[in-house]
């Protein structure tokens, strides 16, 4: 932000400071000189959040659906490199690949990609299939063998990543395990259940979710914060996909979002798509403060908007 200051800076050339003279040990002598210049601002740094949801946008324009697809073929399609989007992101390098882990993005002959949801899932379901028929444990999975098995099926380097996105890598005596998460395994069958109905009758979803995710893995509904909305008053209860990333990155602008959506929510239901609007030392109660109004429904605490929403 620019700042005034009372001070006049002057710009004078090959002007010296009381440190560089005493260094030099020389006579104090008056020079003049002339003034190229003059300011009385100047530029101050303020911290702000990334904003990465155009990350996101690019990537999307061209996902990655294979190796012998038409779309790959085709070259007219966009396709970013890590200098690309380090031009066109409001983000620094760090927050730029931490973003990319999240939204499991990965470089394909030098671009960034994401993968289609369907051809990820399809990737994971190679995965489980071959865990179940071989009775290996989720917690350790060799990749050597996997590599070996679903090598002639698709591209090694895709199944490395996609056992990357859903595991946790980890070497035994020379060996390369990974660690599968049970957590985001059920999250994305979900995504994948979801995906193709408006509204889902809860009890009805939570059957079928069950039935497929992997046996041994247990569903949760925490495992769907951030993804899925779960609305209790209706009759019967129903859930639908509500995703945190395809929400406005400005903070009034996500709240007026939310408030269109549903007039009033519980802390519990809204703190997950309010999260990463927190600064450094901001909490959800702060956001919930300063955006929206609080009052008791039937003794349980719940927010609604502090100005109308059209």
């Amino acid at each position: 932000k620019i700042a005034d200051t009372s001070n006049m800076l002057l710009f004078i050339p090959g002007c010296k400071t009381p440190d560089q003279l005493k260094m030099e040990e020389t006579h104090s002598d008056i020079i003049h000189t002339e003034i190229f210049g003059f300011s009385n601002n100047y530029w101050e740094l303020r911290r702000c959040r990334p904003k990465l949801k155009k990350l996101k946008k690019l990537l999307m324009e061209n996902t990655y659906e294979g190796p012998d697809t038409q779309k790959e073929k085709d070259s007219t399609h966009s396709k970013y490199t890590t200098e690309d989007l380090l031009n066109q992101i409001q983000a620094s390098e760090e927050e730029i690949m931490a973003r990319l882990q999240v939204l499991n993005a990965c470089e394909i002959g030098g671009y960034w990609r994401i993968l289609e949801f369907d051809y990820e899932m399809k990737l994971l379901n190679h995965i489980t299939q071959l865990v179940d028929s071989e009775s290996w444990s989720f917690s350790r999975v060799p990749l050597n063998t996997c590599l070996q098995e679903l090598g002639p099926l698709e591209p090694e380097e895709m199944i490395e990543h996609c056992l990357e996105c859903y595991g946790k890598k980890y070497i035994e005596e020379g060996e390369v395990y990974f660690e599968l998460s049970a957590d985001k395994i059920c999250r994305a069958t979900a995504q994948m259940l979801l995906q193709n109905a408006v509204k889902f009758n809860l009890t009805e979803f939570q059957e079928v979710w069950q039935q497929s995710v992997p046996e041994g893995m247990i569903t949760s509904l925490d495992q769907l914060k951030g993804l899925a909305l779960v609305d209790r008053h209706s009759r019967p209860e129903i859930i639908f996909l509500l995703k945190v990333d395809d929400l406005p990155e400005d903070n009034q602008e996500r709240f007026n979002s939310l408030f269109s959506l549903r007039e009033k929510w519980t802390e519990e239901d809204i703190a997950p798509y309010i999260q990463d609007l927190c600064g450094e030392k901001q909490t959800i109660g702060a956001l919930l403060t300063k955006y929206s109004r609080s009052s008791m429904q039937n003794g349980v605490k719940v927010y609604n908007s502090r100005r109308p929403i059209s």
